[in-house]
């Protein structure tokens, strides 16, 4: 592309009338209009001085014709013009016109209506001119004496801005307030005085909290809430006030307001690390759970439970608390009951595994009766999974399990019965001791099996669990009566013959013409028999499977039938008994061989499946000892190999987990004493108040990577050039859900740069939050801009803009200068996730957007490009490292990964080593990304295709 042909941007302020409006006119409708009009025109100034307009003409003609007016609406955007408008001249002196506004906002302030004195003593606040402030104080102090507490909470405020900002107007600001406060009775204003106070003068609060500290809980919640913040403050700073304050804590959980509460419950957990602390605070916030409706709120609440148990000392108190916390199950919420039930699951011990058990056993009965909501199939699956677990853990619980879950073998909900087979698959190969129970519990839910793959897993158990003559012969028993009557093919046919009665209507219908999938026509018979349906439902359940032409249930019955034959040759010594048992199982395969081939069933039966039959029948009548071998003792031993693994996998994740959360301590480490503790040194401990406040604010300090490459510098884009008349940078702080760009601009001429506007836009899912405010710049002067961008869904975003500015004395018009776009990086958003397999199967199948990346790239070993893309996108692989070990020159991975939005990105990596082309040969292959979102989709492939060019060997 030529220079000519890039795109260019350029943002040019339309204002909401065709063409903006002139001074004179403006002057015009100030000086003469009605109150309607003047309204207008003052909305229409504020937007031209905040668009960086100057409009110095208009100054008096508000000052004689506007501000006299009575009109409430007025009296309001006239505070938002004194407020923004400029009140000093070029060289920082006040312009005389103030002092007439200054007369105006002292009568405003004695004003007989309470509205206008509040919102005059709110202006206030925001005035940074000491000269404007001081003819008013007398005015700002008679209001703390108003009837009307709208009046005297602004009052308090206005009083602590000027302290903090202009001490020497107020030098007795903290003892006027504190005397204020002791004979107020509103909380509100109450609440505004005690904040003050705590800022300005924090002894004086202290003193009026020790007066009082008996009816704190008699307080208002607002005001309770400062009390929590000044006690965690002082607590903080000096570790001594402790014994004195904590007692008012313990009330305040107590508190009727769930805010106060929850405050009060995190500052009493960094006080004190007594247990009984640890469990009034647990106990609290386990109540607000189940008290609270809002489902973010119990969310929030049980983070704080969670990051308590993370603590090693606390995790021993909170396990006593395991049965109130289940309590939280009550809630609909299917995100609450899984983390409640992973909180629970975390905290169990022996001690009380049993009444978990017993929990969540009435837990799984109550899914079963409940009438069927679209969560209640997930949560019946999270309970299955929870039980699993506690079984695994604890070998005892499995035989009071084991009874309850059987019973949902038979489930509609496939995937439920799919959690519970799994279970009783571990559980028979784990305890050899409740073999007995599960076969029996198995032969007696088999017959009412829905699912065809739930039914394939319970043959496959039954076959080869069935130990003992009875059982064997019980299995053929169960097998014979699903299967109904053989010769399935003779049977059929009789039944469709003999269906077709002399009484039965024969109606004609119209021809109609259908289009097979082929694309050719077919015409349908216009004689149609109403036959009856019943005879369809009455089928046993295999037999059903077998005729909708599903006979991979048939390959796995031919494999059962095989491995109980060869049991029950080797446990029944009479020869007669035997050749009877085989005679029987080779029938039943000879019979369904024989209707996969006829036209009865929907679909033909497959190759592989009349191979694996042909290949039983042949087993059967051989009987050789190495078959017997292979079908009696290796199918075991396999499973037993792939569960082992299974469980190491998940010791080695606990023990990676404990690691983390064990706090080590190096031998020659210094031991802080907090009473030796100098008070400069107390300050390094983290304030939560502060935190939480720069966390809002976007402004938390993460830890930087020891990695220099990662330092903040690595996140600086330069936006101009060196040689630009305005040489600009950004620093790119992403923050969650928010961007924060600090935009630093220097002025490189020797000129005044006035109106020195950074003008930004966005193109992707982002959003500018604000303006961002004009600027004057001195010769080689520079300033700091800072921008929000909000941040709505996963994808690559692009911020662009200019820098306009004015140069002071020069008659042309404004000058522009164009910055380079700014691009968001997606990897900022996305973390790494788990899930299980059949969850990512279903994903897989979900998702619609997919975005295919063919590998392109000079990492010549598999294994250490798989690594690679993990580090460059952040995602989990899901494929376990024993199936990644070893070479043989392909590796297939399932990669997965969230985005903080709640976006699922799904990927499946494909890739080989082309031996042929010899060892120094680059990995060649296909990474394929599934996700909901095109964005997701299309954002993360680019990500890979850029990560993976940049590598070098």
């Amino acid at each position: 592309m030529t220079a000519a042909e890039n795109v260019c941007y350029t943002l040019i302020n339309v204002p909401m009338d065709s063409e903006p409006p002139s001074e004179i006119s403006l002057k015009n409708d100030l000086e003469k209009g009605d109150v309607k009009l003047k309204t207008e025109a003052l909305k229409k100034v504020i937007i031209m001085i905040l668009n960086g307009e100057k409009l110095p003409g208009l100054l008096m003609t508000i000052i004689r014709f506007v501000l006299p007016l009575q009109d409430h609406t007025i009296k309001k955007l006239l505070l938002v013009f004194w407020e923004i408008v400029p009140k000093t001249t070029p060289d920082g002196r006040l312009l005389q016109e103030m002092i007439l506004v200054c007369d105006a906002y002292r009568k405003d302030l004695q004003h007989p209506n309470e509205f206008i004195r509040g919102s005059t003593l709110r202006f206030l606040c925001k005035l940074k001119e000491a000269e404007l402030l001081e003819p008013l104080m007398p005015a700002i102090r008679a209001c703390l004496e108003h009837r009307h507490s709208y009046v005297r909470r602004n009052a308090v405020l206005a009083i602590y801005t000027i302290y903090r900002n202009f001490e020497h107007l107020i030098p007795d600001a903290p003892e006027l307030i504190h005397d204020f406060l002791v004979n107020e009775k509103d909380a509100s204003c109450k609440r505004n005085a005690f904040m003050m106070l705590i800022h300005a003068d924090q002894d004086r609060a202290l003193d009026y909290l020790s007066t009082c500290i008996d009816q704190v809980q008699t307080f208002g919640d607002i005001l309770q809430l400062v009390i929590v913040e000044l006690i965690y403050k002082v607590c903080h700073a000096n570790p001594s006030e402790r014994a004195r304050f904590i007692r008012c804590i313990y009330n305040l959980l107590q508190s009727s307001s769930p805010a106060v509460k929850y405050e009060a419950a995190g500052t009493l957990v960094t006080l004190s690390s007594a247990p009984t602390a640890i469990k009034a605070a647990a106990q609290c916030y386990i109540d607000l759970i189940i008290k609270e409706s809002d489902n973010n709120v119990k969310l929030i609440v049980l983070d704080r439970l969670i990051e308590l148990k993370e603590h090693p000392s606390h995790e021993r108190v909170l396990q006593d608390l395991v049965m109130d916390i289940l309590r939280v199950l009550s809630t609909p919420d299917l995100e609450v009951r899984k983390k409640t039930l992973q909180l629970a699951l975390d905290l169990v011990s022996s001690r009380n595994v049993e009444e978990l058990v017993i929990v969540l056993k009435k837990e799984v009965i109550k899914t079963n009766n409940v009438t069927e909501h679209e969560d209640t199939d997930k949560y019946r699956q999270l309970l299955v999974r929870t039980l699993h677990s506690c079984s695994v853990r604890f070998p005892d619980m499995a035989a009071n399990v084991i009874p309850v879950l059987m019973e949902f073998l038979s489930d509609n909900n496939e995937a439920a019965a799919a959690d519970v087979l799994e279970f009783v698959r571990e559980a028979i190969q784990r305890f050899e001791n409740l073999r007995p129970l599960i076969v029996e519990k198995m032969l007696e839910v088999f017959h009412a099996i829905k699912s065809v793959k739930i039914y394939r897993g319970a043959l496959w158990i039954l076959g080869e669990y069935c130990s003992t003559k009875e059982d064997i012969q019980s299995v053929m028993t169960e097998v014979r009566r699903s299967l109904g009557e053989i010769p399935i093919v003779e049977s059929e046919i009789k039944k469709e013959a003999g269906e077709l009665k002399p009484e039965e209507e024969v109606s004609v219908g119209p021809v109609q013409k259908l289009v097979t999938e082929m694309g050719t026509y077919a015409t349908q018979s216009a004689l149609s028999s109403s036959r009856p349906a019943k005879k369809e439902e009455d089928r046993p359940p295999l037999r059903g499977f077998l005729l909708d032409g599903d006979f991979f249930v048939a390959a796995s019955l031919a494999t059962t039938l095989t491995k109980i034959a060869l049991r029950y040759v080797s446990l029944v010594q009479e020869k007669k008994k035997q050749n009877s048992f085989n005679a029987e199982a080779m029938l039943l395969m000879a019979t369904i061989l024989h209707l996969g081939r006829s036209s009865l069933p929907k679909k033909p039966i497959t190759d592989d499946d009349v191979d694996r039959i042909s290949l039983c029948l042949k087993v059967l009548s051989e009987c050789s000892p190495l078959m017997n071998d292979i079908f009696n003792k290796e199918c075991r031993q396999s499973l037993s190999h792939m569960l082992s693994a299974k469980l190491e996998e998940e010791k080695l994740s606990q023990k990676k987990e404990s690691e983390k959360r064990n706090v080590t301590i190096q031998p020659d480490d210094p031991i802080s004493f907090m009473q030796l503790t100098a008070k400069n040194e107390m300050s390094s401990k983290e304030d939560q108040f502060q935190l939480s406040l720069l966390a809002a604010m976007g402004n938390t300090q993460r830890k930087e990577a020891a990695d220099p490459l990662a330092s903040k510098l690595n996140k600086v884009t330069q936006l101009t050039g060196f040689s630009d008349p305005v040489y600009a940078e950004a620093y790119v702080h992403v923050n969650q859900y928010d961007i924060v760009l600090d935009v630093l601009v220097v002025n490189q001429t020797s000129d005044t740069l006035q109106n020195c506007t950074l003008e930004l836009a966005t193109l992707g899912d982002l959003k500018l939050v604000e303006k961002p405010s004009p600027l004057t710049l001195a010769p080689h002067d520079f300033a700091n801009i800072k921008a929000n961008v909000k941040v709505a869904s996963t994808e690559n975003g692009i911020i662009f803009g200019n820098v306009v500015y004015d140069v002071s004395g020069a008659a042309s018009d404004r000058n522009c200068v164009v910055l380079s776009d700014i691009h968001i990086d997606i990897m900022d958003y996305i973390q790494p996730a788990s899930c299980t397999d059949a969850e990512f199967r279903q994903m897989w199948a979900e998702f619609e957007w997919e975005n295919k990346v063919t590998v392109n790239t000079n990492i010549i070993d598999l294994n250490e490009y798989l690594q690679h893309i993990l580090k460059s996108t952040n995602m989990k692989c899901l494929t376990p490292e024993k199936a990644l070990s070893g070479y043989c020159g392909f590796m297939a991975a399932n990669l997965y990964a969230r985005s903080i939005f709640g976006e699922d990105a799904l990927a499946n990596v494909s890739i080989e080593k082309p031996i042929h082309l010899g060892p120094e040969a680059p990995v060649t292959g296909h990474i394929r990304i599934r996700a909901k979102s095109q964005g997701m989709a299309l954002s993360l492939g680019d990500k890979i295709n850029l990560s993976q060019k940049k590598t070098s060997l």
